[in-house]
């Protein structure tokens, strides 16, 4: 067993905004320093003691990695597997103005996000495709560890499902989760390791 802690970045203009950020590199603000610092804090008082931090290779990642990484006194490592979503001609939109220019698929992604593609972006499956590979080895190498995983929405919310078996539920609102953090016990099934 593996336990991972799954940390959001802290919040960015485009978080603040109500944007749809996908891979698009946007510095954090000063609201998510404060969030990052605070899920420094949260993890010290837990008492984790993280045995290695992985990050998705973008801007709120990096600088959280960072943060965490030097008040933790723990090595951190990009991870090009981890990275968001491609949300495609999404990317920078206002979730409002994808409600209203586009409200069938606005729904579809609501409630079966599983079965849209955003226009010439990527879909759930390839996106947990992507992950699951990289996931597989990390529990190779880190079994019995604790691990931090920083990633910002909604890969967090995918990866958690890989993990959790849970539903992915409403992407769009999952969208203005940031700086916060969960800690998940994995295992890999015999299914998914042998697949």
């Amino acid at each position: 067993m593996m336990t991972i802690v799954l940390i959001r970045p802290g919040a960015t203009d485009y978080d603040v905004q109500g944007r749809v950020r996908g891979q698009l590199d946007i510095p954090l603000n000063a609201q998510g320093f404060q969030e990052v610092s605070k899920e420094v804090e949260s993890i010290k008082a837990a008492g984790i003691r993280l045995d290695a931090l992985y990050y998705a290779p973008c801007r709120p990642a990096v600088e959280t990695a960072e943060t965490i990484s030097r008040a933790l006194n723990v090595r951190s490592r990009e991870i090009d597997a981890l990275r968001n979503l491609n949300y495609g001609l999404w990317q920078g939109m206002k979730i409002e103005e994808i409600r209203t220019r586009q409200p069938k698929i606005y729904r579809q992604w609501q409630e079966i996000p599983d079965c849209i593609c955003p226009p010439e972006g990527e879909t759930i499956e390839e996106a947990e495709t992507r992950v699951m590979d990289w996931l597989r080895r990390l529990h190779r190498r880190h079994q019995g560890e604790t691990v931090g995983l920083i990633v910002a929405e909604p890969m967090a919310t995918i990866i958690k499902r890989l993990l959790t078996h849970t539903p992915l539920g409403d992407l769009w609102k999952a969208e203005s989760r940031h700086g916060q953090l969960e800690i998940l016990q994995w295992e890999p099934k015999a299914i998914e390791t042998a697949s």
